[in-house]
């Protein structure tokens, strides 16, 4: 139970009636959560607007109502806020209301198209093992010290973001690690967090059935650099040209990592296997268990990170030595009959080649490469047929098949994917709806050294067809289906 006038610092307030002398209880933007005595901010969503539904909130106990336009009927005990943007007022009300959590730890953000879950995760688990209790606030779990939570999104609502600081704050957490996503930024998720450092992976095609353009979806990614404080640092990979980008106008201290070309932070591959990675950062020799170029360049950011913030550079080498590779990402294990299975979560062009390509590069013979893949409906459908000519160019063998097709027909994504397959590669590829058969298709076609791809889910333990969720895993699955067709 928070005063109302406490958690309205620094909103940006333009008109106001009622009294700011009332205690509230909590923060919903659902009205179907409303309590007596509960702040209620109406947002504009891309389906819902919450202004729609101020009435109900007042009617179920809703005391206070943070709204961009005020209602016809204003109701004398109710104290109503019109502010210039809800989801803004939102962030900022919730870190008031948990006591600012975000100032009271180092809270880092990892940003760019892929690797920020990899990056994220392997910050909290060498953290752990440095001996520091640690968060976690990733598209997989979210981690409070060594208690775990369910994910909904990459980047939570700004009253949970704040909950789970909170949380953290409360049982001793020194540092955390947070995905930071496009859309975050865009409805202002991250507003009132005070970051210590933020992290710029990449930046590919993704995302553009909400952002609408490149350009668009790049300047949102900045936003979070320009908006850091003088006391945190940014630290972007220089090997993208848009890291360069993400500097211009921070007022962090600027910080670059690199494989190709020079940056603070400089790693070399010097072997590259199903085994791991041997690599050479800034001198030291470093052994690692995951695998691939772009695991190198998540490598070097997790120990630039560390290194910025103190760490001595032997213990974090030591360490990142023995962690493991995340749940879904580059996960792979050998069968009975010598059939190398991979999990991905590659769902855009870039990922998909990184990991096609980092397949090719180490295999050592006539392997072949036997891709299953699909495109999420209901999403960017610009890198459909991408998709489908990137896995049929790199892949010895492809299977397109269902990602979540959630409401599209399977079919009409199929044929999408399709459309990008170049003439001389037709023959390489089919098509089967059922994720489960188009597996057991993959499994049929491969021989003794061969190497199965299944992309596109990675850690997600589920498939949406038609708005339904059932269990679907696909480490879970190909485990058992090569465990059965090879007996």
């Amino acid at each position: 139970m928070k005063l109302l006038n406490d958690i309205l610092d620094k909103v940006n307030i333009i008109t106001m009636y009622g009294s700011v002398q009332k205690m509230v209880n909590t923060i919903v933007f659902d009205s179907r959560e409303v309590e007596p005595g509960s702040l209620f901010v109406a947002q504009k969503g891309l389906i819902f607007n919450g202004h729609q539904f101020i009435s109900k909130a007042v009617e179920l106990g809703a005391t206070v109502v943070v709204c961009e336009e005020f209602p016809e009927k204003i109701l004398q005990d109710i104290t109503y806020i019109r502010v210039e943007n809800s989801n803004s007022a939102l962030a900022i009300i919730a870190s008031n209301f948990y006591d600012n959590p975000s100032r009271k730890l180092k809270l880092i953000g990892i940003t760019g198209t892929n690797g920020k879950t990899t990056i994220a995760t392997l910050l909290y688990n060498l953290f752990q093992k440095l001996g520091y209790k640690s968060g976690l606030l990733s598209t997989v779990k979210i981690m409070v010290d060594t208690v775990q939570y369910e994910a909904t999104h990459t980047t939570p609502n700004s009253i949970l973001i704040n909950k789970y600081l909170n949380e953290m704050v409360n049982k001793g957490v020194d540092y955390c690690f947070m995905e930071v996503s496009s859309h975050g930024i865009h409805q202002k998720r991250t507003e009132g967090l005070q970051f210590a450092g933020g992290v710029f992976t990449n930046l590919t095609h993704d995302h553009l059935d909400y952002h609408k353009t490149f350009l668009a979806y790049r300047d949102v990614k900045k936003i979070f650099f320009d908006s850091l404080p003088e006391s945190a640092f940014a630290l972007v990979n220089i090997d993208d040209k848009n890291g360069a980008i993400m500097l211009q106008n921070t007022k962090a201290k600027k910080y670059s990592y690199a494989l190709k070309t020079m940056g603070d932070f400089k790693a070399k591959i010097l072997e590259n296997g199903f085994s791991g990675l041997l690599l050479n950062i800034d001198g030291n020799e470093v052994w690692t268990k995951l695998t691939g170029s772009f695991n190198a360049y998540n490598i070097v950011a997790i120990y630039g990170v560390a290194n910025l913030l103190g760490i001595d550079s032997v213990r974090t080498l030591t360490s990142i030595s023995e962690l493991e590779s995340v749940s879904g990402r580059f996960q792979h294990f050998i069968s009975n009959e010598g059939i190398t299975a991979v999990i991905d979560y590659a769902h855009t062009p870039d990922a998909l080649k990184n990991v096609l390509e980092t397949i090719n590069n180490i295999k050592i013979g006539n392997e072949q490469v036997i891709t299953v893949v699909g495109c999420g409906g209901d999403r960017d459908k610009a890198k459909r047929p991408v998709m489908g000519r990137i896995a049929s160019q790199l892949s010895s063998q492809v299977i397109f098949t269902s990602d979540n097709p959630r409401n599209e027909n399977p079919q009409t994504i199929l044929a999408e994917i399709e459309s990008g397959v170049e003439t001389q590669n037709i023959k390489k590829t089919i098509s089967i709806v059922d994720r489960e058969q188009a597996i057991k298709t993959a499994i049929k076609l491969a021989n003794k050294g061969d190497i199965i791809l299944i992309a596109g889910k990675g850690h997600e333990t589920y498939q949406e067809v038609n708005g339904k969720r059932s269990h679907f895993d696909d480490f879970e699955k190909v485990t058992y289906l090569l465990e059965v067709i090879e007996k």
